[in-house]
């Protein structure tokens, strides 16, 4: 009897994926026969769901190992067929994953009302064992009495602390999002249940209905004076560690996002000033992105641009070493693109009671949830016949400052399926009357990188419709007047949508030249494509610095390198910035062919124009501290930067304005010189 000839390994997997895939798609379908199942079924898709999780695992293991040589016979295109099935088991995961977090939120839905059913019940049993308790106390003796009245009436002023701190009002309004959301008004009074870390309590209205809602939308309400006291809510809010109405301690919340999302409210009164006044439109915030950027550098470039240690903190995460090439390694990331932004239009003005010191957009990455990159600054022009109109340029080159350039390279290696782009239109206004400046969102719109199948979405133009609120309101219009829900004519309609304010953006797919060029950034950072050439020159003096010259990899001994010590700094002044870009294009432009193709001579060259440039200016005092949005500063400090350019370049270096009796300096800090890559690097490393 002949030996049975063993099955084509590629091709056994291949069969292996499509019965996993059969599977996948009947408990989809066997999920979908009811709206809702009963609570043994969904645990038992649920079970379900993870043991076909593991399954896809061990195949997508298996493929991984595969070789072309482990075939009995050739195969064509089998690394095009490799990647297809790879891609096939990535849809399938994301499948299971998003019918397991569905699963799990009814779970929690129908949790939290059982939850509540057996409060009601153990504060029933609660008031009869008081009962008890209070028949027991009238038997006993004298003695008992005195020290029972004293608990009682720290048991009342528990409870009464207790009850003041049940209920809150509302100081917006807020529609549900999703089931088991609670709509409420601005100025109802809401009783809170339970209290939870995440910020979503269990409330119930005048009504008897419950539901989550927003923790941020509320003030603790105070029923001796019939109103909301601001001071405790401030307190409370600082900490977010007061008790909830079943004596459950919420955690303290001390993520950036949290804060910037109280000091946006603590800013609300101002806004409600300025819309009452007819300032602002109805749909205008205080700016989200903005009070993240003022919290800390956490969501700054600078902090991006450093190198990020694996999580056993021995070694580089996103910085290697190419020993083949002599240079740093290329690192792909998941997301790496080219965007470009056009134009946005129909933005509503402002009255003339305020000011606009700058119009530009900040975006950054985001999943819905938590900003996941630094916040990249935009700033737009306009013209005075069309000021609804904000415009960008496509491309800066020569002297026209970064901050205007509208190409931004993006690159993130965040696993997430909501990964995106959050965009937020703002304005930094000053009142005519009080002098008083702020930040308002003129309006947001969220971009998905990834459709459900976890494709990513198609290199063109988009025309996005801004959003009002802040990121984290649904529903809100940035002009009410203007609304997109008007009724009537296919014609009318089509008018009111040209009227919505919107915004233009470019997906740009990547050459060849270009993707080689992103790869040698961090995994995750946002920036300007005019600048990216002196952004790459400093992760590769980096990487000689860290990973060839270091004498030991287990040494962290301060490092004596200007450039690292200071060039961060630049990414926060972009006017230094730009003064470098000019000098290092002269400089660039009176190389030879031959000597730009090698590397360590452009290093070198690089080294010396930065020093001549970037490092006298940072230390200067004639140049005034960078402030944003103040127009008189940021004059002040170009003329500085101008004329301080220019004599370099008549005296053929900085050495004449270094040692000139009119170049006043900063006294000279260690910190100008040397790096210490222990006190930069970033240390949370997932």
């Amino acid at each position: 009897m002949l030996a049975r000839r063993p099955r084509d390994p590629l091709q056994a997997l291949q069969r292996r994926s499509q019965e996993l895939k059969q599977q996948v798609d009947s408990l989809l379908s066997e999920s979908r026969l009811k709206g809702a199942l009963e609570s043994s079924r969904r645990r038992d898709i649920y079970q379900r769901c993870i043991q076909l999780k593991q399954a896809i695992d061990e195949n997508k293991n298996t493929l991984q190992k595969l070789n072309k040589a482990d075939e009995p016979a050739p195969v064509g295109n089998y690394d095009q067929k490799k990647k297809e099935e790879h891609s096939l088991l990535d849809k399938l995961t994301h499948q299971l994953q998003e019918l397991a977090v569905s699963l799990r939120r009814e779970d929690v839905t129908e949790i939290g009302a059982l939850t509540e059913r057996e409060e009601d019940e153990d504060s029933a049993e609660e008031d009869e064992e008081e009962e008890e308790d209070e028949e027991e106390s009238e038997e006993s003796g004298e003695e008992e009495e005195g020290t029972e009245e004293e608990e009682e009436e720290k048991q009342e002023n528990e409870s009464h602390q207790q009850a003041t701190s049940k209920e809150y009002v509302a100081i917006g309004d807020f529609t549900a999002q999703q089931v088991g959301d609670l709509t409420f008004k601005k100025g109802e009074i809401l009783r809170i249940i339970e209290g939870k870390p995440d910020g979503w309590w269990t409330a119930k209205n005048a009504k008897g209905e419950k539901g989550l809602v927003p923790r941020t939308y509320l003030e603790p309400y105070n029923k001796d004076k019939g109103e909301e006291s601001s001071e405790e809510g401030s307190e409370e809010d600082a900490e977010v560690g007061d008790e909830t109405a079943e004596g459950a301690e919420v955690k303290q919340r001390a993520d950036s996002h949290w804060s910037a999302v109280q000091k946006a409210v603590s800013e609300i009164n101002t806004v409600d000033v300025l819309t009452t006044m007819g300032a602002i439109p109805a749909g205008f915030r205080p700016s989200t992105l903005f009070q993240l950027l003022e919290e800390g550098n956490q969501f700054r470039a600078s902090y991006f641009l450093q190198p990020e240690l694996t999580p056993s903190q021995l070694a580089f995460r996103d910085l290697m070493w190419d020993a083949k090439m002599g240079t740093i390694r290329s690192r792909p990331s998941r997301v790496s693109l080219i965007l470009t932004l056009w134009s946005c239009k129909m933005i509503p003005l402002p009255g003339m009671s305020i000011q606009v010191l700058s119009r530009h957009v900040r975006l950054c990455l985001f999943d819905g949830n938590k900003v996941l990159s630094n916040i990249h600054t935009v700033r737009a022009t306009w013209q005075p016949k069309k000021p609804k109109t904000w415009t960008f340029s496509p491309q800066v080159t020569g002297i026209l400052p970064c901050l205007l350039d509208g190409d931004c390279f993006i690159r993130s290696n965040s696993s997430s399926p909501d990964l995106g782009i959050l965009f937020e239109l703002g304005i930094s206004y000053i009142r005519n009357s009080t002098g008083e400046r702020g930040e308002l969102s003129c309006g947001w719109v969220f971009l998905k990188l990834f459709d459900a199948s976890g494709i990513p979405i198609p290199a063109k133009t988009y025309e996005l419709f801004l959003n009002g609120g802040t990121p984290y309101e649904k529903g809100v219009e940035v002009d009410p007047s203007v609304s997109r829900r008007a009724h009537g004519s296919v014609f009318y309609q089509m008018m009111i949508m040209r009227r919505q304010p919107q915004l233009l953006v470019k997906l740009r797919s990547l050459n060849r030249r270009s993707r080689n060029i992103l790869s040698l950034l961090p995994e995750t950072l946002i920036g300007s494509m005019c600048s990216i050439h002196l952004l790459i020159f400093y992760r590769q003096i980096l990487g000689d610095v860290l990973l060839k010259d270091r004498t030991s990899m287990q040494s962290a001994d301060l490092m004596s390198n200007p450039v690292l010590a200071t060039f961060p700094k630049l990414l926060e002044q972009p006017d230094v910035m730009d003064a470098l870009r000019s000098s290092w294009a002269e400089k660039e432009s009176t190389l030879k062919r031959s000597e730009k193709r090698v590397k360590e001579l452009l290093k070198a060259a690089f080294v010396l124009v930065y020093h001549d440039c970037a490092l006298p200016l940072l230390q200067s005092t004639l140049l005034p501290p960078f402030r944003w949005a103040e127009g008189e500063a940021e004059a002040a400090r170009w003329k500085v930067i101008a004329d301080f350019l220019t004599e370099t370049r008549e005296n053929g270096g900085a050495l004449h304005a270094l040692l000139s009796p009119d170049g006043l300096h900063e006294p000279f800090d260690v910190s100008e010189q040397t790096y210490d890559f222990l006190g930069e690097i970033r240390k949370n490393a997932a």
